[in-house]
C-alpha cells in the first residue's frame, strides 16, 4: 500500500480539478474575446448586434467545456459563410446565443438537481450525486475520521512540542502517546522497537520529518499485519449466503443488520432477516421496524422464546424461497456467559445442518467508542466462537479509530465493515486505504 504513495496520490487526485478548472477559464476566455472580435468585424455598421454579441459572450461565460468548444466552432463558421447584411448577422448570433443557454442550461439543471438524503428507513434508489462512488466513500471515511484524527494529531503535536533529540526518553514518551491513541500495547510496542533501527529518524532534524517517520512505520506494521487478510465477505457459490451477527447488547447489531440489508436489497438481492435475539425486550420489534423500512422480509419467534427454533424456520424459508441473503441477529451475550454461548453454538448447528457451508460469516460487532474494552471483547469472542470478521460501529463518534490498528496487529481478523454516521449509507465496507488516509490525514507532509 505504501503511506506516501496513497498520499501522493490523493494530492495528486485534488491538484486535477484545480488545473482543469484553470484549463476551462481559460477557454472560456478566449472563446469571449474571439466572439467579440468575429461579431465586431461582422456588424461593424449595426450597435444592436455588438449587444447581442455582447451578450453571447456573456452567455458564453457559464458554459461546460464542450458546449464552449461547440459555439466555438459554430461562431468560426457563420464568420466565414457571413456575406449578407448586419441583420442576418444578428439573427445568427441570436440563434447561437439561444443554443448556448439551452445548453447551459441543461447542465445548470442536472447539476443543480439536490441528492435524496439517505435516512433510517433506506431506501433503493441510488444518490442522484454525479460524484464517483469512490470520491463519496473517501469523503465519508474523512468525516468519519475526523475525531479520531484530531484526537492523535494532538496527542502527536503534544509529544513532539518537546523533541530534541531521539534517545530512551523519546520512545518512553513516543509509546505512552501510542497506548493513549488505543493502537494498542503489543502494536505501541512493535512501532518502538521499529523505530530504534530505523535510519530515517536518526537522520530526522524536524518535527515534521519525525511525524512522517512515526506514521509511516505505523502504516507499515499495519500492512504487513493484514498481507493475507481478506476484506470481502464470503459469499455462497450457489444458494442463500448465511450471515450471522454476534457481540454484547449496544455495540449496533440491529441497526448495523438493517443498514446492511438497505445494502443488499440496493444491489438487487433478495433478503431475509431472522430475529433470533428472543432474550431482550424490543429487540424483534426493532429488527421489525428495520425489515418494513428496507422493504424485506422477516423471520420472527415469541419473546423469550427459543432462538434455535427461529434459526431453523429462517434457513428453512431462505432455502424453500431462493433468498440470495440471511442475516441472523442473536442475543447479546457476554463472552463469558456460557449458557448463551452454548446457544450460540446450537444456532450453528443447525445452520450447518440445513447449509453444509453456513454460517459463511460469523460478524462479531463491536463498539469503536469502547476503544480497548472492544479489543478485549474480541480477543474473548475469538476464542469462544469462530468470528471470521469484524464490524466497527461508530466510528464517527470516536476519537478512538485507532482501535483498527490493534485490531489487526494483535487479533489478525480483518475488520469488514465500519460505521461512519447515522445514515442508512454511512455504513461502508472498509478501505484499508481510505482509512489511512482518513486517519493520518494533514499530519503528513509529501513532495
Amino acid at each position: 500500500m505504501g503511506l506516501f504513495d496513497i498520499f501522493r496520490r490523493h494530492k495528486k487526485a485534488a491538484e486535477a480539478p484545480a488545473s482543469e478548472s484553470t484549463a476551462s477559464e481559460s477557454l472560456t476566455t478566449a472563446v469571449s474575446t474571439h466572439s467579440s472580435m468575429t461579431t465586431a468585424a461582422s456588424a461593424s455598421a449595426s450597435g444592436s448586434t455588438s449587444r447581442q454579441a455582447s451578450m453571447a459572450s456573456t452567455a458564453g461565460s457559464g458554459m461546460t467545456s464542450q458546449s464552449l468548444s461547440a459555439s466555438l466552432s459554430t461562431s468560426q463558421a457563420a464568420s466565414l459563410s457571413q456575406s449578407g447584411p448586419a441583420a442576418s448577422t444578428s439573427d445568427s448570433v441570436s440563434a447561437s446565443v439561444a443554443s448556448q443557454r439551452q445548453s447551459a442550461g441543461s447542465v445548470a439543471t442536472s447539476s443543480s438537481l439536490p441528492a435524496p438524503a439517505s435516512t433510517a428507513e433506506g431506501t433503493d434508489q441510488a444518490p442522484a450525486s454525479e460524484e464517483p462512488a469512490a470520491d463519496q466513500q473517501e469523503k465519508k471515511y474523512d468525516r468519519g475520521l475526523e475525531k479520531s484524527r484530531t484526537g492523535f494529531g494532538a496527542r502527536l503535536n503534544r509529544f513532539l512540542a518537546s523533541f530534541r533529540h531521539v534517545d530512551e526518553d523519546f520512545f518512553d514518551d513516543l509509546e505512552d502517546m501510542l497506548i493513549e491513541s488505543d493502537v494498542g500495547y503489543d502494536m505501541a510496542m512493535k512501532l518502538s522497537d521499529s523505530l530504534r533501527e530505523e535510519v530515517k529518524l536518526e537522520n530526522a532534524k524536524s518535527k515534521q520529518e519525525v511525524s512522517n517517520v512515526i506514521i509511516e512505520k505505523m502504516v507499515d506494521l499495519y500492512e504487513e499485519a493484514g498481507r493475507n487478510e481478506n476484506p470481502d465477505l464470503q459469499m455462497a457459490a450457489q444458494g442463500p449466503t448465511v450471515i450471522m451477527f454476534v457481540g454484547v447488547n449496544g455495540a449496533g447489531k440491529t441497526t448495523t443488520i438493517g443498514k446492511m440489508a438497505a445494502l443488499f436489497k440496493r444491489q438487487g438481492k433478495k433478503v431475509l432477516l431472522a430475529a433470533a435475539d428472543t432474550f431482550r425486550a424490543g429487540a424483534t420489534e426493532q429488527l421489525d421496524v428495520w425489515a418494513q423500512r428496507d422493504g424485506v422480509d422477516i423471520v420472527t419467534g415469541p419473546e423469550n422464546g427459543d432462538p434455535a427454533a427461529v434459526v431453523f424456520d429462517a434457513v428453512q424459508k431462505a432455502k424453500r424461497e431462493d433468498y440470495d441473503v440471511l442475516f441472523v441477529d442473536t442475543a447479546g451475550r457476554l463472552q463469558n456467559k456460557v449458557n448463551l454461548m452454548n446457544e450460540l453454538a446450537k444456532m450453528k448447528r443447525i445452520l450447518t445442518r440445513e447449509i453444509p457451508d453456513a454460517p459463511h460469516e460469523v460478524l462479531l460487532v463491536l463498539d469503536a467508542t469502547t476503544g480497548q474494552n472492544a479489543l478485549n471483547q474480541a480477543k474473548l469472542f475469538k476464542q469462544s466462537t469462530d468470528v471470521t470478521g469484524i464490524v466497527l460501529t461508530k466510528l464517527d463518534g470516536t476519537a478512538r479509530g485507532g482501535i483498527v490498528l490493534a485490531i489487526r496487529n494483535e487479533l489478525h481478523l480483518p475488520v469488514k465493515y465500519v460505521g461512519l454516521g447515522e445514515k442508512v449509507d454511512d455504513l461502508q465496507k472498509f478501505n484499508a486505504s481510505d482509512f489511512v488516509y482518513g486517519l493520518f490525514k494533514g499530519l503528513v507532509e509529501v513532495d
